[in-house]
């Protein structure tokens, strides 16, 4: 199975109320992230049987943006084991679960989704050190209870590529 890990994009600043802090969308910069991760997978032809999001409304969101820059066309699944403060034995099982797809898309929030990530690609089962980023991307290639790390891109890199082959495209100015 693939897992795409993917943290929620740019929602601003966190609110101190946790009921308040649920709702609290992607702000500009979020959606244009999620607008440029999602554009990154689809020139990757990355193939999503279902994507997983946590509830909270910015993570949610991000899932449903980025699933409509690539096409998906299922409908989004919840789950609790993507939501901040989530367990590892929760995120397991959530996998056990969707073990039947060939590639999910996992949508949630740090500090959990970048423990699991680096837990599912230890083969030890101890956590790596993996700083998942907002609106970034991370591919695992699962083998039986341990993952490999294919890549991981964030919404910067992609935004780089995409000012470079810009820049690489435009017609020669020079003077004879």
């Amino acid at each position: 199975m693939i897992i795409y890990f993917l943290r929620h994009a740019s929602a601003g600043q966190s609110v101190s109320n946790p009921k308040k802090d649920e709702k609290r969308g992607l702000d500009e910069v979020g959606i244009q992230q999620c607008v440029d991760i999602g554009r990154a997978l689809l020139a990757v032809d990355a193939q999503i049987d279902v994507i997983v999001s946590s509830r909270l409304k910015r993570a949610a969101q991000t899932a449903s943006l980025v699933g409509n820059e690539i096409g998906y066309e299922g409908k989004l699944e919840f789950s609790d084991a993507l939501r901040p403060g989530a367990n590892f034995a929760a995120f397991r099982a959530m996998l056990e679960k969707y073990s039947k797809y060939d590639a999910i898309m996992v949508v949630g929030h740090n500090p959990n989704l970048s423990e699991f990530l680096g837990r599912v690609i230890s083969d030890t089962g101890c956590e790596a050190s993996v700083d998942l980023r907002k609106g970034a991307v991370a591919r695992v290639e699962m083998r039986r209870s341990s993952g490999r790390l294919d890549w991981c891109i964030t919404p910067k890199l992609v935004r780089s590529i995409y000012a470079a082959a810009a820049v690489s495209s435009r017609p020669s100015t020079s003077r004879k």
